[in-house]
C-alpha cells in the first residue's frame, strides 16, 4: 500500500519507517505539527525530518506554516483536553493530504511514543479514515521504542525532550 506517514519529529519516524519498508508498504512522510512551541522548536524538528527523510530517501511533504495561534485558541479553554484536540487536528490534516494524494490509507508515528495516548490515537484514526473513506493503518510501533533511540543517537538527530507544546514543555520542567 501507499502509506501516507504523518510524522510528530524524525526520531519517532525511524521504527515506522523501517517497519512499513519491510512489510512492503510505500510511506510518504508528512510533517504537520502546530502544536510545537517555541517556533524555534519547530524549526529544530522540521529540519531534522527533513535531514532523516534525505538520508534514508522518504519523500517527504512538509505543512510548513506556523499555526501556533489556531493550536492555543482551541486548547487554551481546556488545556487538559489538549491532547485529543491535537491528535485529532494533525490526523485530520493527515486524511486530508492522503486523499489528496491518491494514497491507500494514513498512520502516524504518534503510535511509536510510549508517552501518547494510543487508544485516543487508534480512536481518532479509525474515525477519520470513516469519514475520509482511507484506510487508517494501525500498528503498534512501541515495540521498537528502544531501536529507534539507539539508531537516532548513532545518527546524530536532534532528540527533543518534550512532546512539543507548551503544555507539555512546562510539565517536562515543572516535574
Amino acid at each position: 500500500m501507499r502509506i501516507l506517514l504523518h510524522i510528530c519529529c524524525a526520531n519517532c519516524a525511524i521504527y515506522p519507517v523501517s517497519v512499513l519498508r519491510e512489510q512492503e508498504h510505500e510511506p510518504t512522510g508528512f510533517f504537520y505539527n502546530h502544536n510545537i512551541h517555541p517556533y524555534q522548536e519547530f524549526r529544530k524538528r522540521l529540519e531534522t525530518t527533513r535531514d532523516y527523510a534525505s538520508r534514508v530517501d522518504l519523500p517527504l511533504l512538509i505543512h510548513e506554516e506556523y499555526l501556533l495561534d489556531e493550536f492555543l485558541s482551541e486548547v487554551a479553554p481546556q488545556p487538559e483536553n489538549r491532547c485529543h484536540y491535537c491528535y485529532r487536528s494533525r490526523l485530520r490534516q493527515a486524511a486530508k493530504q492522503a486523499q489528496l494524494v491518491g494514497a491507500d490509507a494514513f498512520t502516524t508515528t504518534l503510535l511509536y511514543s510510549r508517552y501518547q495516548n494510543h487508544e485516543a490515537i487508534v480512536d481518532c484514526g479509525q474515525q477519520l479514515a470513516n469519514e475520509f473513506e482511507l484506510v487508517f493503518h494501525y500498528q503498534d510501533y512501541r515495540a521498537g521504542w528502544n531501536e529507534g533511540i539507539k539508531i537516532s543517537k548513532k545518527l546524530g538527530l536532534y532528540r527533543q525532550q518534550y512532546c512539543g507544546c507548551i503544555y507539555s514543555e512546562r510539565d517536562r520542567y515543572a516535574g
